[in-house]
């Protein structure tokens, strides 16, 4: 079935020192106890359906795959916290044992989403690369984002973004990024001039550069006129391709807007709420904060899912946030500065490697976006002047009459917990397939009994016969025909 998946990354400090996990643990039953189901390498199948492993100087922790549905979004990133949650709790009791102290430092966060028979896939991942990063960033990111990346990776799409500590955001951001994804994948063309086509705004002049880490598209805040992390996103200072000057959160929501209804196909009706209040400027985002959350520095501790992190809880535009770290916002600021001068000074060296990857033609040699007119002057951030925030739960699109109605019925007085009402949210099929492999129960097929001993990729899980030990890979796809044989 066509699905979904994420998995974040953390960097690791020990004792308040950062360390490279994979040479100081070496595997992750260092730190994990109990039996733990095998993949590949370093990699392990956690009890709570997901996987762990260290990739390149991080632990990382991945979802399942999660068949596409109605509130898929949702069921993704509450499956990504319950990963991060384990190993959370596992990594503080072996602090406890060994005298240590471990903190999870957001990295990243990747969003995987599956197509089908698609032919041209790097000009649909460049093609994103220019539709997603501003509502991306208004929904998802912060103050100290650098980029949105889109990566084609061989039968699915990977967006890259900046981890968001705030699980209803996450959840909003995943909802964002699937609807549009999986919309602009039924497009008749992939060639950048849709987006005149769609009418669909994109701020004039930008142009992606080469991704970091393998093939696909990056586009950083070097790439703007000036970054739209650190300015002000209700301030009218951007033009779009057809000369409009319009704010960068108007801008998403316009964007967002014309793909609801594949937003509303994959979410639920909080997360999609919550999207558009944030869209619209009627709930925050987390660039409407004075710097990054101290939420980063703390994964697992600070942020978990069923909170909301405490900026945006006490969020309050008249007065300012505290400073999560040592180097102030204003030094941030001067630092991206020095790397957009030097970004500038390599453009001018190596004028074609200035941007686009694989085959296709440089993106600013397709006749899309005229250049942009002599930036304005800085735009100072300044905070709206608004309330205090509001409970998450009272925002809502629906009439007043609409909403004092369901205000009166019984569930609507129960209490639950933030940022998402998940007391009604169900397992998808492939969840409850990986729930059952990691479950300790064995399989009967026909007289034989079989136990899981590991996990090929996503979709093959390896069973061993009782009988004689011999081997043998299932798909999840007939593990989810046999759900009702296991013992």
């Amino acid at each position: 079935m066509p699905a979904i998946g994420m998995e974040s990354e953390f960097n690791v400090w020990l004792d308040e020192v950062e360390i490279n996990p994979e040479p100081y643990f070496e595997h992750p039953s260092t730190f994990i106890e109990g039996p733990l189901l095998k993949r590949e390498k370093s990699s392990v199948q956690l009890p709570t359906g997901g996987a762990v492993y260290f990739d390149r100087g991080v632990i990382e922790v991945v979802t399942p795959v999660i068949e596409l549905a109605p509130h898929c979004t949702a069921r993704m990133v509450r499956n990504l916290w319950e990963q991060i949650g384990f190993v959370r709790d596992e990594l503080t009791k072996w602090g406890h044992k060994t005298g240590h102290t471990v903190r999870l430092k957001a990295y990243s966060s990747h969003y995987n989403i599956s197509h089908e028979r698609i032919k041209n896939e790097k000009e649909l991942a460049l093609l994103l690369a220019y539709l997603l990063p501003v509502p991306v960033m208004v929904t998802g990111g912060n103050r100290r984002s650098t980029g949105v990346g889109v990566r084609p990776r061989g039968g699915r799409i990977e967006v890259t973004v900046d981890f968001t500590p705030d699980p209803g955001l996450m959840v909003a951001t995943a909802t964002l990024i699937v609807g549009i994804v999986r919309a602009v994948m039924e497009w008749p063309s992939y060639d950048l001039s849709m987006l005149q086509k769609m009418g669909i705004p994109v701020i004039a002049g930008v142009v992606p550069g080469k991704h970091t880490t393998r093939k696909g598209w990056l586009t950083k805040d070097f790439h703007y006129p000036r970054s739209p992390y650190t300015c002000d996103i209700d301030a009218p200072a951007w033009n779009d391709q057809f000369g409009r000057t319009m704010s960068l959160r108007q801008m998403a929501r316009e964007v967002a807007w014309h793909f609801r209804k594949s937003i509303r196909e994959f979410s639920d009706p909080f997360s999609f709420r919550l999207l558009f209040a944030v869209l619209e400027g009627r709930a925050p985002s987390l660039l409407d904060l004075i710097d990054r959350p101290k939420a980063y520095e703390d994964v697992g501790n600070l942020a978990r899912w069923g909170m909301v992190i405490d900026e945006l809880r006490q969020y309050d535009a008249g007065r300012p946030m505290p400073q999560p770290e040592v180097q102030t916002i204003d030094e941030y600021v001067l630092e991206r500065s020095h790397a957009r001068q030097e970004h500038e000074r390599e453009a001018a060296k190596h004028p074609r490697a200035k941007g686009g990857n694989g085959k296709l033609p440089h993106p600013a040699a397709m006749p899309l976006i005229a250049p942009p007119p002599p930036p304005p002057a800085p735009v100072r951030v300044t905070r709206r002047l608004v309330t205090r925030y509001l409970d998450r739960r009272s925002i809502s699109l629906l009439d007043d009459r609409k909403r004092e109605r369901r205000r009166a019925a019984d569930r609507r007085r129960r209490q639950y917990a933030i940022p998402f009402p998940d007391r009604r949210l169900t397992r998808s099929a492939y969840e409850q397939v990986f729930l059952k492999l990691v479950s300790g129960g064995k399989l009967r097929v026909g007289q034989e009994l079989y136990t899981p001993v590991g996990m090929k990729g996503w979709y093959h899980a390896v069973f061993r016969r009782e009988s004689d030990g011999s081997e043998t890979l299932l798909t999840i796809d007939e593990l989810l025909r046999r759900m009702g044989d296991w013992t």
